[in-house]
């Protein structure tokens, strides 16, 4: 069996989008890894999941290399590697800063990833007689990071509008009631890609008192942000969804809470004094990072953020609105294929590289299976993490995503779409069954490589088969 020819509907498109994005705008780590076909033979990988985790620059992992043998502890010695490893720790704050367009001011704290940094935060709203002295008010769109921490502190949910428009004055109208201390936003869906208006929106919650957080895990490594210019209060992401490796993620914003608030981890590092029966606690960003922290996580994160910081901004967003509008209108001219979206006034400009879809007659599950089983093709199925938002798109048991970024290429988004055409057109070319609550190919003899401990059909059912 071979993979499937490019689709006649769309194939006029190509050569369109073909000077934009046919080829990476950057390269990253395993661009050309080998997928091992259910029908036999290799493909290149087609990795359409960046939105999960993307690959690591190739830079990123050049410069993991040369600074891993003075790998040491940090903060906690006065030998050469031991300073080396502070130096480049705490300078990663001042990278990570000037990519946010920080303020002076602003702490900068490390965190394990975009959830870690907005459960801190919620652990430093401002109580008063130990009281939250204000409700977050949040969408009912968020990914569930920027969603459940907040359901331990006095909240608001809005149900989001058919229109952002529409939305964005259910929020004024919920400001308007008063006692909100925090309104928590995405920067962009990790379902669907469209982008919110996060300037408009602080300059909302500050109009009624309020501060505002942005989760931009999915808008970081898309578009550039400026908390200063934009007068955004907090704002978290995560190294793994901006091509670096370890999973690393940063909290950037006002001081004054987070010196305040309670430790994140109590624990070495984090205090000025401690005494068998308490602690005084220190103030900035060691108040929150008690242990051993993370120091090539923060490196490599901070290095990632100095090449996305150097491409030419012109140039990154036509290679990514290329592969976007390429798929998106592919996907459209495919008879049974519904592309989703949250609101019907979104413009295409205001979307990151994420397109959701579902093929009807098909779980989604089991389209993600087909694709990467006969076609060497990754994307996520599911329900993203964000299931309040797939319950009102009409979604409840999952859609699919395709997420592309910087080292991506119009043959990915070619191939997915072959993919869709050949499933459409002729079925599933396997047999495939049901195993630890994922579909897998059924009597699947591949094997991944030697050092990996698990074959197909097992691996990666849990602890998010239902997510």
């Amino acid at each position: 069996m071979t993979i499937a020819t490019f689709p006649s509907t769309v194939a006029g498109l190509i050569d369109d989008h073909f000077a934009a994005a046919g080829r990476p705008l950057a390269a990253v780590t395993g661009a050309e890894i080998q997928a091992p076909l259910i029908q036999g033979g290799h493909v290149r990988y087609a990795n359409l999941d960046y939105g999960a985790s993307a690959p690591a620059l190739s830079v990123v992992s050049a410069y993991l290399n040369e600074i891993l043998p003075f790998y040491a502890s940090v903060h906690r010695g006065a030998g050469y590697a031991s300073q080396i490893s502070t130096s480049v720790y705490e300078n990663a704050r001042n990278i990570v800063r000037e990519f946010v367009g920080g303020r002076p001011d602003d702490s900068v704290i490390f965190t394990r990833n975009t959830t870690d940094s907005l459960n801190l935060l919620a652990g430093c709203l401002p109580v008063e007689d130990h009281h939250h002295t204000g409700e977050v008010l949040y969408l009912d769109i968020e990914h569930h990071a920027n969603l459940l921490p907040w359901q331990g502190v006095p909240h608001r949910s809005v149900v989001a509008s058919d229109s952002l428009e529409a939305t964005i004055e259910s929020l004024r109208a919920e400001l308007q009631h008063g006692d909100v201390s925090l309104l928590a936003v995405t920067g962009a869906s990790n379902v669907t890609g469209e982008i919110l208006p996060i300037r408009r929106l602080a300059a909302l919650a500050h109009e009624f008192g309020a501060r505002i957080v942005v989760d931009a895990a999915q808008l970081a490594p898309h578009r550039r942000v400026d908390i200063a210019a934009d007068d955004v209060d907090y704002l978290a992401f995560s190294g793994h969804k901006l091509y670096a490796p370890f999973g690393a993620g940063v909290l950037v914003g006002r001081p004054d809470w987070l010196d305040a608030g309670t430790p994140h981890l109590a624990g070495g590092g984090a205090v000025s004094e401690a005494r068998i029966d308490g602690v005084s606690w220190t103030t900035g960003p060691a108040r929150h990072e008690g242990g051993s922290p993370n120091v090539l996580g923060a490196a490599t994160l901070a290095r990632a953020t100095q090449v996305i910081a150097a491409l030419d901004q012109d140039s990154w967003h036509a290679h990514e609105a290329a592969i976007r509008s390429f798929l998106v209108v592919g996907l459209q001219k495919i008879e049974g294929v519904t592309v989703h979206q949250i609101f019907s006034d979104t413009d295409p400009d205001d979307t990151i590289g994420v397109v959701n879809f579902s093929v009807e007659g098909y779980d989604a599950g089991l389209v993600a299976a087909y694709l990467s089983a006969e076609h060497g093709v990754g994307l996520r199925d599911g329900r993203f993490c964000a299931h309040p938002l797939l319950k009102r798109l009409g979604l409840p048991s999952g859609s699919l995503r395709a997420s592309f970024g910087v080292g991506s290429r119009l043959e990915d988004a070619e191939r997915l779409l072959a993919g869709i055409e050949q499933l459409r057109r002729s079925g599933l070319g396997w047999d495939y069954v049901v195993d630890a609550g994922r579909w897998v190919p059924a009597n699947d003899s591949r094997t991944y490589p030697h050092w990996a401990p698990n074959t197909p059909g097992t691996a990666g059912a849990a602890p998010c088969n239902q997510d």
